[in-house]
């Protein structure tokens, strides 16, 4: 079986795959040894003015109103399916009078 070509080059993309973990696996080591703060990513170094406070106002705005929404919503769902409404009939019922 090792003389098949096919085998031989599977052992091979194998041994090159090892090879590629291992070198990932050595970089993470690598930064991993390094402890200190780090920056986001696309943000190392940048300086900024945004503040959590700007998220905080942004999302009190954007959604002041959901809950009585959702409530209002929840309510419109219950009244459609009240049990005074006439609901479809299913196809091993017989008709309503």
């Amino acid at each position: 079986m090792a003389n098949d070509p096919l085998d031989k080059l599977h052992q091979r993309e194998r041994e090159l795959e090892r090879m590629r973990l291992r070198e990932l696996e050595a970089k993470d080591l690598e930064v991993e040894s390094n402890r200190g703060p780090r920056p986001l990513e696309g943000y190392a170094g940048g300086h900024t003015t945004w503040a959590s406070k700007q998220d905080d106002e942004a999302a009190a705005e954007v959604h002041a109103h959901d809950a009585e929404d959702s409530w209002s919503e929840s309510q419109q769902q219950v009244a459609r399916l009240s049990p005074n409404d006439e609901a479809p009939a299913r196809k091993d019922e017989e008709p309503r009078e």
